[in-house]
Parts: C-alpha cells; structure tokens; sequence
C-alpha cells in the first residue's frame, strides 16, 4: 500500500500534464502558430499577385510586397536589440506599474482591438460575402473600409468592451491569441542568421529573469510583471465621479500577456503560457514555412519528401512545450519556456537544412534569388 502511494506521488507529474488546462496549452497554442504561419504566407501571395499585376510595380516587386502589407522585416539589428529592449520594458513595468498600469491597461486595450479584428477578419468575410459584393466604405480621413472590416472592428471593440466590464479570463486569451497571429502574420524573419540571433539573445533574456532576476531585485520580475492585475479604467472614472456601487464592482484587469487554461477537473489550478512564448517560435516557423513555399515554387523540393522544415520545426515545439511542462511539475517552479523551446525548434532546423544541403541559403537570403528569378520572367 505504502509502494503504491509512493509511485502515485512520484509519477504525480504524468497525471498533471495529462490535465485539461496542460492539453489546451498544447492545442491552441500550437494552433495559433500554424494558423498564423498559413495567414502569413497568404498575404504575402496575394500582395506579390497585386504587384505582378501592375507594370509599375515590376521593377522592386519585393519592396511592393512589404509595403502593401505593411509588414516589418526584423534585420540584424532588430534581432540584437529586441532582447535589451524587453528588458527595459520588464523593468519599468516591474517597477512603475502602480504609477503607470492605467496607461498600460489603456495601450493593451487598443493594440488588443485591433489584433483581434485582424483574427476575427476571415470569418466575418466568409458571414458577410453572400451579402456584400466587396466594395469599400469610405470613412473620410480614417480610410476605407469593406463590410467585413467593419463588423471584425466590432465585434472586437464588443469583446474588448466586455473584458474591460468583466476581466473574464476566456475574453483576455481571446485577445491574446488576437495579438500571437498578428504578431506572427505582420512580422518577417528574412533568414535562419537572424532568427537564431533573435531566439538565442530571447533565450538569455527569458533564463535570466526567470531564474537570476530574484537575486538582484528580491523578486522573480518575470513572473511578478506577468502575474500583476491593473486597475480598472472604469473603477478609476468611477472613483472621479464619486460613483461608489461601480468603482467596487469594476474587477481588476489581468492584462493579456499570457493565455490562461484553467482546469475543468482540479479547481482553483490553471496553466499559464506567455505570449512570448508562442510568437517568438512562431515566428521561425513562418520563416521555414515560407521557405518551404518558396523551395515548392522553384521546383526544388524532393518529389517523395513529406517532411518539411515546417513539420520538423512544429513537432520540435511540441516537444519543447512538453519539456518544459514537465519540468515545471518536476521542480514545482515557474521555467523560462524559450530555454526549451528554442534549441528543440532551432537545433533540429540547423540540422535538417545542413543534411539537405539548404544550410548555406537559408543562412544568408534565402528568397533573393526568388525575386529574381520572377522577375526575369514576367521582363
């Protein structure tokens, strides 16, 4: 009997990553990568058809692309300093957030809207199609817009409107899953140097704030910033009208910089994934599945080769994901996800792409010849 209780609190980790909350980790964040990978590639078709399709544009088609897209290419530069920027982002929210969370409550609001019309945009296209026949409203200096545009902008600003009443966990991971895609769709890694430059100074960024950050500060600052509620806008205008019943009933605000899963089984338990730590992989693997399109489009690709550097990069972070779920079981601590993840998506790429022999041009320009070569033809 005594055997028995010892391996049931030994293999205790095994039961939990079997948990809801561990399995919808899993699933919606492995969704959202592929689903804003596939969302990126389409938007860079279709811009590249628009360009080809206009004589004015053939002669920098590649330059038309990022600009109809409004598309930011991260250069070497970007990859070196994004780490340092996070960390000075970390520490004045570490240590000004009381001063200054209703500016960030109100900042994460808007850029949420936005990144959520841009997710619920295809399905409000496909609802409106039978009726719309496509064509855009004007707005005078804010623009033009079509149906779908229109009603993808409110229904997030409905959602938006909602989370802020309710501070519901459901309508903060929607959010977030707006602004993974976005970030993934809007965002290009222009080759494998610079995306091992960026996943490399995150990796460092990530293990030293989860794991080093409390010996200087007397804090874990990354676990104390991702779990830190704001203020309500609505309690703080509340309290200025002297509106008492509202300014109590307003919750405060989880801020969506995490997907939370709670569990349906063990209640009060949840599994929490930062945002980081979808769209920072998810980005590589937007490279690799562009990569793969463009080795596709050249005629390049084995005819009996089925796995891609996509498959290869996305089962890599499944199984970054699961390492790092079970050694947050195992040591029962919070783990800096990118110390797994990226060698389990970057190391089998490195070496996949130096066995097929695409180690070279995917580390340097990988799609310059393409340009080129499309743009011999259409001349």
């Amino acid at each position: 009997m005594a055997d028995s209780q010892g391996q049931t609190v030994e293999y205790q980790w095994a039961y939990s990553i079997m948990d809801s909350s561990r399995v919808s980790t899993f699933l919606i964040s492995m969704l959202l990568i592929v689903y804003g990978s596939f969302r990126s590639l389409n938007m860079e078709q279709e811009a590249r058809d628009r360009a080809h399709s206009s004589t004015n544009c053939l002669l920098n088609p590649s330059q038309t692309v990022q600009s109809e897209n409004n598309v930011q290419t991260l250069d070497t530069m970007h990859a070196l300093c994004l780490p340092l920027g996070a960390s000075i982002s970390l520490l004045v929210m570490f240590f000004f957030f009381d001063s200054m969370q209703m500016l960030f409550a109100i900042c994460t609001a808007i850029i949420a809207t936005v990144a959520l019309a841009f997710l619920l945009l295809p399905m409000c296209q496909y609802i409106i199609r039978p009726c719309s026949d496509g064509n855009k409203i004007s707005f005078g200096m804010c623009g033009r817009f079509t149906a779908a545009e229109l009603l993808s902008f409110s229904l997030s600003v409905f959602i938006v409107c909602i989370w802020v009443l309710t501070g519901h966990w459901l309508l903060m991971d929607a959010m977030g899953m707006g602004l993974c895609v976005a970030f993934i769709a809007f965002v290009r890694l222009p080759s494998l140097k610079v995306s091992t430059l960026l996943l490399t100074g995150l990796l460092i960024y990530d293990v030293f704030w989860v794991f080093f950050s409390s010996y200087i500060f007397s804090a874990n600052v990354m676990v104390k910033v991702a779990t830190r509620p704001a203020e309500n806008p609505v309690g703080l205008v509340a309290r200025k009208l002297h509106i008492g019943g509202v300014a109590k009933e307003a919750p405060k605000l989880s801020l969506p910089g995490k997907l939370v899963f709670p569990s349906i089984h063990n209640s009060g338990h949840f599994s929490m994934l930062g945002l980081g730590d979808i769209v920072m992989p998810g980005l590589l693997l937007c490279f690799v599945l562009r990569y793969d399109a463009y080795k596709k489009s050249q005629g390049l690709a084995p005819s009996g080769s089925k796995l891609t550097y996509f498959h290869c990069s996305l089962l890599g972070y499944f199984l970054g994901l699961l390492t790092a779920t079970v050694s947050s079981e195992v040591f029962k601590a919070a783990q800096p996800a990118l110390l797994y993840l990226v060698p389990f998506t970057l190391l089998p790429l490195l070496t996949m792409a130096y066995l097929k022999g695409d180690l070279r041009r995917m580390w340097s320009e990988p799609f310059k010849s393409l340009s080129v070569a499309k743009h011999l033809q259409d001349v």
